[in-house]
């Protein structure tokens, strides 16, 4: 493979045609929530009314996911100490009653899925929980927040998605993937780590090499992503306000731009992306 070898500094970015990325990331972002609608709501002085929480304990297969489905709140997801996934999710509401929204819960052949249902508006297809990108969750002026704390076991994957809210997954030991709109993402696992959102930054650290394509993408916000010292991977980079930096020897390919960059690390392998229009971007090796 023909290219320029450099070790990367800060470079600066700049506006360009990158503008697109907005589209681009948010269409992502959107992706696996694309039937998951919700309304926002403004600020009520109204005290919050709460119900009892809701609690689910169960097996999940090694190298199966416990998925986790929100619209409105956060999710922190932690290391468990037994061969159970434990769950916990507390429900508040300012005019809404949290007494309407329910847990759900789903079987399927890769793990479990747990779902916030919330009431379905009047006229609507029904709402429902499903893995992946199956579900359809519209919550119509609906207020509910829902806050999910999840103990993972070592070998179980996890999958977390919600809308409104935060993700935070740290000290896992397996993949973890996960996917919001406004909140930022926070995760550090032994395994490999994906991360898309639109208004938020992306932490992540992973301590295995991926076998297959990456993509860490945010429209505002920083991204950080840490990986193994000698990882190999293809990298495509890109920011219109922000600085793009890495530790590693990059082997840089087509024309150098400030705003984006391609180009090698290590021996190569699968495509690493990470894409935002107003942030940093930095690229770690974990010491």
């Amino acid at each position: 493979m023909s290219g320029t070898m450099i070790r990367m500094g800060r470079i600066p970015a700049t506006a360009s045609r990158w503008v697109l990325a907005i589209v681009v990331a948010a269409a992502t972002v959107l992706g696996p929530m694309a039937a998951w609608s919700h309304d926002d709501h403004r600020s009520d002085k109204r005290p919050k009314r709460t119900s009892e929480d809701f609690e689910w304990s169960g097996r999940v297969a090694p190298g199966k996911s416990i998925e986790i489905k929100g619209v409105n709140g956060g999710i922190v997801a932690e290391a468990g100490t037994g061969s159970q996934v434990e769950v916990v999710a507390r429900k508040s509401g300012r005019r809404s009653d949290p007494d309407e929204v329910t847990i759900e819960v789903v079987e399927h052949a890769d793990g479990i899925t747990l779902c916030a249902v919330y009431p379905t508006p009047r006229g609507d297809r029904p709402n429902e929980c499903g893995p992946g990108e199956r579900g359809r969750m519209n919550t119509k002026n609906n207020d509910v927040n829902v806050e999910f704390t999840v103990r993972v076991p070592a070998a179980v994957r996890f999958i977390g998605r919600t809308v409104n809210g935060s993700i935070e997954a740290r000290g896992l030991k397996a993949d973890v993937e996960a996917y919001t709109v406004n909140g930022s993402i926070g995760l550090a696992t032994r395994g490999v780590a994906r991360a898309t959102t639109v208004n938020g930054s992306i932490d992540a650290e992973m301590g295995t090499a991926a076998s297959d394509a990456l993509e860490f993408e945010t429209v505002n916000g920083g991204i950080t992503l840490t990986v193994p010292a000698g990882s190999g991977a293809e990298i495509r980079a890109s920011t219109v306000n922000g600085d793009i930096s890495t530790d590693f020897p990059l082997t840089v390919r087509g024309k150098f731009s400030r705003r984006s960059i391609t180009g090698t690390i290590g021996r190569g392998g699968p495509q690493l992306m990470m894409t935002t229009v107003n942030g940093d971007i930095r690229l770690r090796s974990a010491s």
